[in-house]
């Protein structure tokens, strides 16, 4: 009997200027699986001196970290292991001293990384788990840099590396641990100083889109959302947080809803420097990127993964590892956006709208794998926790709340932030009646309907003789018809 060849393993470690971070995964059905994620508060930008000499208090705190490492990498192929230092790396004047133990202590080389190939490694790892259309600005705060890159697609258009930090801000502008308004101030009056010089040729760039992919964005989402707020981080909001920071006369005394005890050290220099950048190159909103430096040394090593719509190679990875039925998968897609766009234009108003409804389609079906009586339960459960590059959580909790209502019993969807309740709304009625309408799962046995809107009244128009010839759908239509206009979704079936 043949034994089962395990896929292979993958590691990428980043040694930042505030924490160690490893990150394992392996390589399965077109996408990667995280294994593995470790992370240890390090702080060794905290450790450089007036001569930018790493302390060796600083050094021991590093190289007492990669001994645990060290442990996880013995099992992985040499050439699926990339390790790299950024800024207090780049910036320490004994780097060589801490490198040389380093080394020693993995077994493989440590590359320290230039600036510049730091942020395009960051927006690799950007564009291979964010979606998105159009030209992004991606927004990366580490411990002693930040990276701003714009790109589209997967090509960077410009690439920065600013010596600002939120370890090197706390050092000088919060050194005295006050969270006064002057030292708010300072921060970032300080920040925009050092982005003046970017100004230019960024705003001549311009983006569509703007992604934080750091760890102050993550922490700044996880308080929003624990504070009852939606994900998008908007610069009403970062005021808001800096005037909660303020509440508290001492760093030590920071008490925010959502603020883990780790992050509150550096959370109001990273908050400083963002403002900065939001009031400086005028940014409307951000969110959060699903990857960043890792996940970009990651995807360099994959060759398999080069694919440029992210969200279509998600689809087929979901498709393939729970074996959904992808050709019905499409047919259901197709009849739902043919009835889209048989609507009237406002049917269509959010760009995210369609795309959100050809990924439910597509994998609606993926509870079915685990039980069919609970299937819609179990299809929300998954794509709930899934990981799904190019989708955000806001929309990844939409397609769990639609997927577990595509068929019988139908009640009204949560609050959400993916799209606006109308417009969720409408994608969950097409997704049902496709559903209902493609159950032959063939579609040369689909019926031939028409679908008029007037406001959110829907008019399905079907063949009198194909309705009479198919008593079973024609009853479940009309059991439809009165589930929808029961909750107030208006829906007639008239027969041609």
């Amino acid at each position: 009997m043949s034994q089962a060849v395990s896929s292979p393993l993958y590691a990428a470690i980043d040694l930042g200027s505030n924490s160690f971070h490893m990150l394992v995964v392996r390589h399965i059905d077109g996408s990667v699986q995280t294994m593995a994620k470790i992370k240890r508060k390090v702080r060794l930008a905290a450790g450089l001196d007036q001569n930018n000499a790493l302390s060796q208090e600083a050094m021991q705190r590093g190289w007492d970290c990669l001994s645990l490492f060290a442990e996880r990498l013995q099992d992985i192929p040499e050439k699926n292991i990339r390790i790299v230092g950024t800024a207090t790396l780049r910036t320490a004047t004994n780097v060589d001293v801490f490198l040389q133990k380093a080394n020693e202590i993995l077994g493989h080389n440590i590359d320290v990384i230039c600036g510049e190939e730091e942020a395009a490694t960051i927006y690799k790892g950007v564009a291979h788990t964010s979606g998105g259309l159009g030209r992004r600005l991606v927004v990366d705060i580490g411990g002693a840099s930040t990276e701003l890159i714009i790109g589209e697609g997967f090509e960077a258009k410009a690439l920065t590396s600013l010596k600002m930090g939120c370890v090197t801000w706390l050092e000088r502008h919060f050194k005295d641990r006050q969270l006064t308004e002057s030292n708010f101030n300072n921060a970032i009056l300080s920040a925009k100083e050092t982005l003046r010089p970017i100004l230019t040729q960024y705003t001549d760039l311009g983006w569509d889109v703007c992604v934080g992919a750091s760890g102050t964005v993550q922490a700044l989402q996880e308080i929003m959302l624990a504070q009852g707020m939606d994900e998008v981080i908007t610069h009403a909001k970062l005021k808001r947080l800096q005037k909660q920071a303020m509440l508290a006369d001492h760093l030590e005394e920071l008490d925010i809803d959502g603020l883990t005890l780790e992050r509150a050290l550096v959370f109001p220099s990273g908050l400083s420097i963002l403002i900065a950048i939001f009031e400086l190159l005028n940014i409307d909103s951000m969110t959060l990127a699903g990857g960043a430096l890792r996940e970009g040394l990651v995807y360099e090593m994959v060759d398999e993964l080069k694919q440029d719509d992210i969200r279509v190679r998600t689809i087929t990875s979901i498709q393939n590892r729970y074996q959904i039925d992808t050709a019905y998968g499409e047919q259901v897609a197709t009849l739902a956006q043919r009835l889209l766009e048989q609507c009237s234009p406002e049917w269509v108003a959010e760009t995210q709208g369609p795309i959100l409804l050809e990924t439910a389609a597509k994998l609606h079906e993926i509870g079915l794998t685990i039980d069919f009586k609970q299937g819609g339960k179990h299809s929300a459960y998954l794509l709930q926790h899934l990981d799904l590059p190019g989708y955000t959580r806001a929309q990844k909790h939409l397609l769990a709340e639609i997927t577990r209502r595509y068929r019988e019993q139908l009640t009204s969807l949560p609050e959400q932030h993916a799209l606006s309740g109308i417009s969720a709304k409408r994608v969950l009625r097409l997704l049902r009646l496709a559903v209902l309408l493609t159950h032959r799962r063939n579609p040369a046995l689909e019926p031939k309907v028409i679908l008029k809107s007037d406001g959110e009244n829907l008019t399905l128009s079907i063949n009198r003789l194909w309705f009479e010839a198919n008593p079973l759908t024609a009853a479940e239509l009309e059991i439809e018809a009165n589930r929808q206009s029961d909750i107030g979704w208006p829906l007639v079936i008239e027969l041609l």
